[in-house]
């Protein structure tokens, strides 16, 4: 089952890509679309029926050199489990949504074949993120993360007629290099120190990498922190975090169904699985979490006010993603990784079905993306309305406060603020407060997003609005099935994975660390009975992911007081009110007030100027590097030196030496006689006729 479930997309994508001339565009496409269905519903099957217990699936001996071994092996446990749902159940609903969606794009030429490519891109990616979260050691995972690099390159570039959609893809990809160059480190300095790559292996040996030093550029590192520091590196750059984030707004280039899936739910939470997978690691790298915090929670903060400003549909919900992902790594740099991995899989309902039906609304105008061109689309389009609200309510967390009842973000978003304060550290209080506000901003933006596109008068182009149309069944459809998991989702898991210490150990089968604490086990011993150093551990002591015994997050946090809880609802009122002030009730205040502050409205809308020092710092002493190896290394050195030494002297040398090919044989001989004269002058003076 497991191998069908992670094959099967695989098979589409070659079907779909090589095979849709031998079976016709619309065969390929819906085979593709069936395959990853399949996959979605075994997914379920195993997600429900998961007993608890880690188990390792072979499928084949790939590399063995030496003492790296690692074979291609499927490694469930209930983190995969998670994982599994996630990316195929949003997959294959972006795939049927595709079929209305692709069928009305401007891009596309008449003879033109781009279907069957886009569908092919889109299961390849599943295929790729399905073999980053079912890796069982470092080599497969880094291959998943390698390939969903390549796939997301193909799908932001789709339209490559168009420049900044090129520009896009090559952003992005560059940008995740520098992210994959120190997940690289990482790797090579864990098998460095472990001599393997296998997960168990690196689990079991966490409590020597934090007693080991290692020397690194300029002096000595702890091992743990500084191997959970590069491995956190490869997550910034793959999820976007503060100073790899660039990419990621960008990449709204391409077609609204590869926003929902790669940049909403999918590929930009490979980091968050990276860092929760690595638990039994980073729980022994306190200085490494601690970095982790502090950057989830900037990101956060400057996602959030980035998108206060931006008047693109897909850009908001992009930079709402980029600071979505910041609470997930809070969470997860406080040690409470259950939250961390329940606002991923709520952020993924959620924010899939508002990059759908942003997608709807594109498509209802006739793919006019600027929010400031809609208003009054409610009673155009109502049922795109309805699944937009669900998810603005869900993203924005609506709930009852002081209860496990409302929306989805509501409980998994305040599951991570209640953490981050319970943390007790100076960086936990740091991300509070900054999550605090991110949440009163994220309230504000959502609803400044619905306000501008559903009420008010008509704005911008009177034939678009006139014209304006819902979404045809297709592509309503995965909207209501996101619009369930927006709902309920948080509702259904919230004591899963945010519940009691015993509550935990059930879902995840996690070590119970704090038993075993309390019976005097020494720190960082895993749950069960704890191997000997260089023993081998029976897979099921490791779990899912694991808390050390001095971890009491979850236990703080559910001891928080009532204004700990109540600041995050209060924070989304405020943001609402203020929307609905300047939005319903004054549409004038936001543009005096941009006129009022324009420095600060310019250093928001031009996203805190990243780009421009990146560009100044990075790109043009790249480009001045390259024309001066050009002009200076190519056309001077070589051209004009090289090339000049190799037209002037070996014609005139071959010309030389081609006048003693003259063909006499008394010409021959004397070369031979004088040679001989040569080697027996050379012998002598040398010596060697002794």
């Amino acid at each position: 089952m497991e191998t069908i479930i992670l094959f099967g997309p695989l098979v589409g994508a070659i079907i779909c890509g090589f095979g849709w001339r031998l079976i016709g565009e619309k065969a390929a496409m819906v085979t593709t679309t069936a395959l990853v269905f399949l996959a979605c519903l075994l997914s379920w099957v195993v997600f429900c029926g998961y007993d608890g217990h880690v188990a390792q699936i072979p499928v084949l001996r790939w590399i063995s050199s030496g003492t790296l071994a690692a074979e291609w092996a499927i490694r469930l446990d209930r983190l995969t489990a998670i994982m599994l749902i996630v990316v195929t159940t949003v997959s294959a609903f972006v795939h049927l949504y595709s079929f209305g969606y692709m069928d009305h794009d401007p891009e596309w030429r008449e003879g033109e074949v781009y279907k069957p490519r886009f569908f092919a891109y889109l299961s390849f990616f599943t295929f790729a993120m399905l073999s980053l979260v079912t890796a069982d050691n470092l080599l497969q995972m880094f291959f998943g993360w390698e390939g969903v690099g390549v796939a997301s390159y193909l799908l932001i570039g789709f339209y490559w007629r168009k420049p900044s959609a090129n520009a896009a893809a090559i952003k992005a990809f560059i940008v995740n290099r520098v992210g994959d160059f120190g997940f690289m480190l990482g790797i090579f300095a864990l098998y460095f120190l472990v001599d393997s790559i296998q997960f168990d292996d690196i689990f079991r040996e966490a409590p020597i990498l934090a007693e080991t030093e290692l020397s690194f550029l300029w002096g000595e590192w702890n091992a743990a922190n500084l191997v959970g520091l590069l491995l956190f590196i490869g997550a910034m750059g793959k999820s976007a975090q503060l100073f790899l984030h660039t990419w990621l707004p960008d990449a709204m280039e391409g077609p609204t169904p590869v926003s929902a899936l790669i940049h909403a739910a999918t590929m930009v939470t490979a980091g968050v699985f990276l860092v929760s997978r690595m638990s039994p690691l980073y729980e022994f790298a306190p200085d490494a979490k601690t970095f982790v915090v502090i950057i989830g929670a900037s990101t956060a903060f400057f996602a959030a006010t980035v998108g206060l400003v931006q008047n693109d549909i897909k850009r908001v919900i992009a930079y709402s993603t980029c600071s979505q992902l910041g609470y997930m790594f809070a969470a997860a740099g406080v040690g409470v990784y259950s939250a961390a991995m329940f606002h991923l899989l709520t952020h993924a309902f959620f924010k899939a079905l508002l990059f759908l039906g942003a997608g709807s609304v594109i498509h209802a105008m006739h793919h006019e993306q600027d929010m400031r061109n809609y208003g009054g689309l409610r009673e155009k389009i109502p049922l795109t309305f309805w699944a937009m609200m669900i998810g603005t309510l869900a993203i924005t967390g609506v709930g009852i406060p002081l209860t496990s009842i409302g929306f989805a973000g509501f409980l998994s978003k305040d599951a991570i603020i209640e953490s981050t304060w319970a943390a007790g550290t100076g960086a936990g209080n740091y991300a509070f407060w900054l999550l605090v506000v991110a949440a009163a901003f994220t309230s504000f933006y959502s609803w400044r997003l619905m306000f501008l596109t559903f009420f008010g008068k008509p704005r911008g182009d009177r034939h678009a609005h006139e014209h304006a149309h819902e979404s045809p069944p297709v592509m309503l459809v995965p909207l209501g099935v996101l619009s369930l998991g927006a709902i309920l989702s948080g509702m259904v898991w919230y004591g899963a994975f945010f519940g009691d210490h015993e509550r935990l150990t059930e879902f995840f089968h996690m070590p119970s660390a704090h038993a075993e604490a309390a019976e005097g086990a020494t720190h960082g011993a895993p749950a069960h009975e704890a191997p000997a150093h260089g023993e081998a551990a029976p897979l099921s002591a490791y779990g899912a992911i694991y808390m050390a015994p001095d971890n009491h997050v979850i236990e703080h946090a559910h001891e928080a007081p009532a204004w700990v809880k109540v600041a995050p609802f209060v924070a989304m009122l405020l943001g609402l009110g203020l929307a609905y002030l300047f939005y319903i009730v004054n549409p004038s205040l936001p543009r005096r007030l941009a006129e009022t502050h324009r420095p600060l409205y310019l250093f928001l809308l031009n996203k805190w100027y990243f780009d421009e020092a990146y560009d100044f710092l990075f790109v043009r002493p790249a480009r001045w590097v390259g024309a001066f190896l050009w002009k200076k290394g190519d056309g001077a050195v070589i051209d004009g030196t090289i090339n000049g030494v190799a037209l002037g002297v070996v014609p005139r040398v071959t010309r030389a030496l081609s006048r003693a090919q003259s063909g006499y044989l008394f010409h021959y001989a004397l070369a031979m006689v004088l040679g001989v004269v040569v080697l027996v002058t050379w012998l002598t003076i040398s010596g060697g006729a002794k």
